[in-house]
């Protein structure tokens, strides 16, 4: 016994904090509220903090949020010229990649000082306006969705959603005018035109579905009825809140597909456009997933039905039944299948290998046509093809560079012209990468990027940020540092490890890290964090670690398993208390990836993880600021505020446990410009101050 207190003794000394200054966040009373769960007994002190209408709640909320913004400004030191770095990137003339169809070209573009986007199109070489979110909510605090344009691009649904409650009003627009032609139509959370373009499916999602977790229902809406959905046919909706119902018209052809199921399997169903006869199943299944596109009369599939590693097949649009699909494009060991284009004459198929993404041409015969080379070094992130004008567009992606839009002709494949990029006012010109492989602690092999000032010292005194994610089929893959880059320009080292439960090795590497597999995920980051330290890149006194949504629960996860290894953690809009995550807003989605504590079994592998189940008396956890979004549709800011409130309280807690509620934005979406500077500026005087950096 007098080994185990000296030990925890050592443990807090070690772990404690620097601050001359205590750290005395708002008081958080204590309410018990027991559990039995599976024969345990489980007693919530901080259950009352669930209710977020709760006047109490809401003014604790708020007075914890003023005191982790007043300790962060007051406590750490201001970074010379970071916040000029900041607005000089995030609050300039700015222009997206433009998007085409039907030979129509569109972008977003917003001028210094406006805080949204803004959609254009170009009409006869000019720039024309067609859509200004300010022009509906004046503070900036509305975001538009991506358009859904119709087949010939003459018009457009678009919605906004408001401070990030992801919950739409659409409004429908000419294209050509800007015009708006419809009233508000609202509660909207997704939009499919019909091919006759008179009609269109909308599923609705209000507050009230979000709230209760109600199945959304899916409608046949027709356009002249303005706002009053009375006559509104419904099509369909999941009969639990976890699965998905969708609905389209394929432009190739004259079938409407119907898919159900859950994240990860689908039921496919396909009838003849325009009407409601009763559709065919072609494909079902609850462990796979199958997604269909049309041309030239054949049906394409990609899927990873028996195939982990992705897969194509084809049928004949007469014979579409799952029993006549043919290979295509087989199943590679080396391999994964990360999607496909159809061209007029090509099936542009996009891959991963080695972490990286490539893309590849093949006939409609089947044979290998050639490879993409695109003409400098990047990761094909995207694509798309406009039939019209039967050009193909890839953008490349880099850590050093803003994405690429390259434009091909199918006729030229090698002619590789440069149509877009971003000037960003960040300099990266001393700023280098390389991709690591490490072992976790079962001896699997996991790649991590790594991005660092090419005059860095492996002295093992490195400020060092390492981010993960480990989830929902999610890969991580090299894409513009952005302000990261002043991070690592005043000499920290960025690293991303590339987890199980993402998609960087096909379906099998997701189920590693999923379900009662997840703690696999949690070591793979830890290993991360072990490697850094024992190549000399950092020490636990310089080591922070950041990850949001699903990386919330990972850096929750990592703390409470091996807080010595940190010094400092960012854990954004995470999922924490996983025994009830599935009871709240829309996370009965993610009952395919985490499973369900209500469930015996499941509930076995979760409660050894659940991070605010597995806070410990007399450990003394890493500096933390904990991130949520009051308006947060996905993930309730409950898990953030209980988590917070159970650190603050313990007694042996030395280090500050701070809580940043942004009240007037979701899960990271709908923020304008002028808050999206100001929360990233606080972030990073956290990160920067408790690394080291002055």
């Amino acid at each position: 016994m007098k080994h185990i207190f000296k030990f925890i003794l050592i443990f807090l000394l070690a772990m404690s904090s620097s601050f001359s200054k205590n750290f005395e966040p708002p008081k958080t009373k204590m309410i018990p509220v027991r559990d039995t769960l599976h024969n345990f007994i489980f007693t919530d002190f901080y259950r009352w903090l669930e209710n977020k209408n709760d006047p109490e709640v809401l003014e604790w909320s708020k007075s914890q949020h003023n005191y982790t913004v007043q300790w962060i400004k007051g406590n750490y030191p201001i970074i010379n010229g970071l916040h000029e770095e900041i607005q000089s990137y995030l609050d300039r003339d700015y222009q997206s990649a433009p998007f085409f169809k039907n030979g129509r070209v569109f972008f977003w573009a917003k001028k210094k000082g406006e805080q949204q986007n803004k959609l254009y199109t170009v009409i006869n070489g000019k720039e024309k306006l067609i859509f200004d979110p300010m022009e509906f909510d004046k503070s900036g605090k509305s975001a538009p969705t991506f358009p859904a344009l119709t087949e010939d691009a003459s018009h457009a649904a678009i919605g906004l959603q408001s401070q990030g409650n992801e919950i739409y009003t659409y409004r429908i627009i000419d294209t050509k005018t800007g015009k708006v032609l419809s009233k508000p139509l609202e509660n909207i959370d997704k939009w499919n035109w019909c091919k006759d373009e008179r009609y269109a499916y909308i599923t609705i999602r209000s507050r009230e579905h979000i709230e209760k977790q109600l199945p959304l229902p899916t409608y046949l809406h027709k356009i002249s009825d303005g706002n009053d959905f009375s006559k509104d046919v419904f099509l369909g909706a999941p009969k639990d809140a976890k699965d998905f119902f969708s609905i389209w018209d394929d432009d190739e052809s004259d079938i409407t597909f119907i898919s159900e199921g859950d994240f990860y399997s689908n039921c496919l169903k396909i009838r003849k456009q325009g009407t409601l006869d009763q559709p065919q199943i072609i494909y079902s299944s609850k462990e796979f997933t199958a997604k269909p596109q049309v041309k030239h009369n054949k049906i394409f599939i990609t899927t990873n039905d028996n195939a982990p590693n992705f897969k194509i097949m084809w049928t004949d649009i007469s014979n579409p039944d799952y029993k006549n699909w043919k290979p295509f494009y087989d199943e590679k060991s080396d391999e994964i299948v990360d999607g496909c284009i159809l061209t007029e004459q090509y099936v542009l198929v996009f891959y991963k290998k080695d972490i990286m993404r490539h893309c590849k041409v093949i006939d409609y015969s089947g044979k290998f046509v050639q490879d993409l080379n695109p003409p400098e070094f990047g990761d094909v992130a995207g694509g798309y093809y406009d039939k019209k004008t039967k050009k193909i567009y890839i953008s490349l992606s880099t850590f050093v560079s803003q994405a690429k839009l390259y434009e091909l002709s199918e006729d030229n494949l090698n002619n590789w012209k440069l149509i877009y990029q971003d000037k960003s006012p960040i300099n990266t010109d001393n700023i280098e990468s390389k991709l690591v492989f490490y072992k976790s602690k079962d001896g699997t092999n996991i790649p991590m990027f790594l991005c660092y000032r090419k005059d860095m010292a492996l002295d093992g005194n490195n400020p060092t940020l390492l981010y993960g994610y480990g989830g929902f089929n999610i890969s991580m893959g090299p894409s513009y540092l952005g302000t990261t880059a002043s991070f690592i320009n005043r000499g920290g080292v960025y690293a991303i490890a590339c987890l199980r439960g993402g998609n960087e090795y096909g379906e099998n590497w997701h189920r590693a890290g999923m379900l009662d597999k997840k703690q696999n995920g949690f070591d793979d980051f830890i290993s991360a964090a072990e490697y850094l330290i024992s190549e000399k890149y950092t020490n636990p006194q310089k080591l922070a670690i950041r990850g949001g949504s699903n990386g919330g629960l990972l850096i929750g996860a990592a703390v409470t398993q091996r807080p010595e290894l940190f010094k400092a953690a960012v854990c954004g809009v995470p999922l924490l208390d996983m025994l009830r995550y599935h009871k709240f807003l829309i996370a009965r989605y993610w009952i395919a990836e985490y499973g369900n504590a209500e469930n015996e079994k499941d509930f076995k592998y979760i409660i050894r993880y659940s991070p605010y189940q597995n806070i410990k008396l007399g450990w003394n956890y890493p500096t933390m600021l904990v991130k949520a979004g009051e308006n947060d549709a996905r993930v309730d800011p409950l898990h953030a505020k209980k988590f917070v409130a159970a650190l603050q309280n313990l007694p042996s807690q030395i280090n500050p446990i701070m809580l940043y509620v942004d009240f007037e934005s979701g899960h990271g979406s709908g923020q304008s410009t002028e808050q999206m500077i100001e929360n990233i500026e606080l972030e990073w005087q956290f990160i920067m101050g408790e690394t080291g950096i002055r």
